[in-house]
């Protein structure tokens, strides 16, 4: 309900805007799609670091330590990030209160992921001997993960804490919400870009190593490559299903309903 006093309907339970049959189809692809990718992205990283980069190790084992970077960051930024953006955007089934809660939940179980994937690449470097922020994926996750940080403080002071007191913070909520949306999305872009740059990188290192065998090294390139099409493919149904209102070319969407 607007501040004003006037009751106006939400947009998903405004008559006029209620979905036909091809709505929900296209619902129920963005879904099932999305759920299937977002997994089988991490599913593939792990498979990848598994059976071709000799698995995981802690500090005993700096080269295999590394190996925890890549699934760590792809399970927080891409795997667990997507759920939440895509759980905020489509659930339609309980109370928005209970939407923020869980969008809240994926993001911050993301966190433990994205310190421990960066500890594990900055020690496994330390060890290594190998300079650390010294490459364009280094610091595109840098901003990443700055922006990350933000953006959850930001969220959860403005539309979680002041929820305290609704009524009078409800303009600055509002005002929020569209800054957020876009900070997020562009957010989440960011992780994909340093995702890929980061697979090129490996690849490139990858070239390099005498020990590994022609068809080992394509067989990784094939396995790479499939892994940074699907974070680009990821990217694009994250984006539709949040730009995507679903509604007639006539019917009114209230852009900042979700607050």
């Amino acid at each position: 309900m607007p501040r004003g006093g006037t009751t106006t309907a939400r947009y998903e339970e405004d008559p006029d805007n209620a979905w036909n049959a091809c709505s929900w189809c296209e619902y129920m692809l963005i879904v099932i799609l999305s759920t299937i990718l977002l997994v089988g992205v991490l599913i593939l990283t792990l498979f990848w670091v598994m059976f071709y980069r000799g698995g995981f190790a802690w500090s005993e084992k700096p080269a295999q330590q590394f190996n925890l970077h890549p699934i760590l960051m792809v399970a927080g930024f891409v795997t667990l990030s997507g759920f939440s953006i895509l759980i905020y955007r489509l659930c339609r089934c309980m109370k928005h209160i209970y939407v923020k809660l869980i969008h809240m939940f994926f993001h911050a179980a993301a966190i433990p992921c994205i310190a421990l994937g960066f500890l594990s690449v900055f020690d496994s470097h330390n060890v290594l001997q190998k300079l650390n922020f010294y490459s364009l994926h280094s610091w595109l996750g840098f901003v990443t993960m700055g922006m990350f940080v933000l953006q959850f403080v930001i969220g959860f002071f403005s539309f979680l804490v002041m929820l305290c007191c609704e009524n009078k913070t409800y303009s600055c909520r509002s005002a929020m919400v569209p800054i957020h949306a876009s900070l997020g999305l562009a957010n989440f872009w960011l992780a994909i870009a340093t995702s890929v740059t980061g697979i090129i990188e490996k690849e490139r290192e990858t070239a390099k190593d005498p020990n590994l065998s022609e068809d080992n090294r394509l067989i990784e390139h094939y396995i790479t490559s499939a892994m940074g099409v699907t974070l680009v493919v990821i990217g694009i149904i994250v984006t539709f299903a949040v730009r995507r209102t679903n509604a007639p070319a006539s019917a009114k969407v209230y852009v900042t309903e979700r607050i």
